[in-house]
């Protein structure tokens, strides 16, 4: 419930901040640089240590992954029949194609499935959707901010993006014990993530805007909320036969509304803001509608 609360109050204290002007106008940006270069790193280096590993959880760890694919190529295939311009395609393919699997997913699993799902939400998180984010949704924001580039810069900014070089540390450190007052400070500074770039959201977030981004905002919502998880039900358990906890918790986790790190790289490559805050506020908020019916229909899985 604290979690819930915590998600409206930052919006709010965000559109409030922006509304009576109590921040310069371009506030956001220092936000999500500090989450891109602090926050998000913490957090990794601090939750990649409580995985364990098995051969069942493939189906876990290929999510993200497949989620991301399969929205990178719905979205390509409906931005040439809308025509929309290279901006909101690569938007949609990286704030709808990730799901907020740590804030809001991890609570909502303890909620529908127990603690005992976390440790399947948290690998999902660190090797799914974070491992995505780091790889090909830079190759995406890359791609689709400047309308060419090469392999090479690709590769570079992969290579120097703060997070995956936080998790590139933390695969290394993996073998040695952190002190605990290296696991205190990265975790005072990963819990720093969700109320900056919520507050983010909200100074961004304006509904007047909705005039111009509708066609561009239902597909992503759509696609988020229902038709990807559609599609990852249909192949884990209609073709591959897939059954149990793990696979339940990965379609549900697949479910959750656009995550909040994704939509930060997006702003800020400049990929189509206004329709990426919208994305962000209003899918979190109708994902706990939509949420139940896919715990619902997963009892049966």
């Amino acid at each position: 419930m604290s979690n819930v609360v915590l998600l409206f109050l930052c919006i709010g204290i965000g559109m409030m901040l922006r509304r009576f002007g109590r921040l310069p106008e371009n506030a956001h940006g220092v936000l999500n640089t500090f989450v891109i270069y602090v926050s998000l790193p913490a957090l990794t280096l601090l939750h990649i240590r409580g995985i364990t590993f098995g051969p069942g959880l493939v189906y876990a760890i290929a999510m993200p992954w497949l989620l991301f694919a399969a929205g990178a190529v719905f979205f390509w295939s409906i931005a040439r029949a809308m025509r929309f311009t290279p901006q909101t395609t690569g938007g949609l393919m990286l704030s709808s194609g990730l799901g907020n699997t740590s804030f809001v997913g991890l609570p909502m699993i303890e909620a529908f499935y127990g603690a005992g799902g976390l440790a399947i939400g948290i690998l999902i998180d660190q090797l799914g959707t974070y491992m995505v984010l780091s790889t090909a949704g830079i190759a995406i924001a890359a791609l689709y901010s400047t309308g060419a580039v090469s392999g090479r810069d690709i590769a570079k900014r992969i290579a120097t993006f703060p997070p995956f070089m936080a998790l590139i540390a933390a695969l290394l450190l993996l073998p040695f014990e952190y002190p605990q007052w290296l696991t205190d400070v990265l975790r005072r500074l990963g819990d720093t993530l969700v109320p900056l770039a919520l507050v983010s959201v909200g100074y961004q977030l304006r509904l007047s805007q909705l005039d111009g981004t509708k066609t561009a905002l239902v597909f992503g919502l759509a696609f988020k909320l229902l038709i990807g998880p559609l599609l990852l039900m249909l192949l884990y358990v209609r073709l591959l036969g897939a059954r149990g906890d793990v696979v339940q918790i990965a379609i549900f986790e697949s479910a959750m509304g656009p995550q909040i790190g994704a939509a930060i790289i997006a702003i800020q490559h400049g990929l189509n803001p206004p329709l990426i805050t919208l994305l962000v506020g209003i899918g979190i908020i109708v994902s706990f509608l939509t949420l139940p019916m896919w715990w619902y229909v997963l009892q049966g899985v």
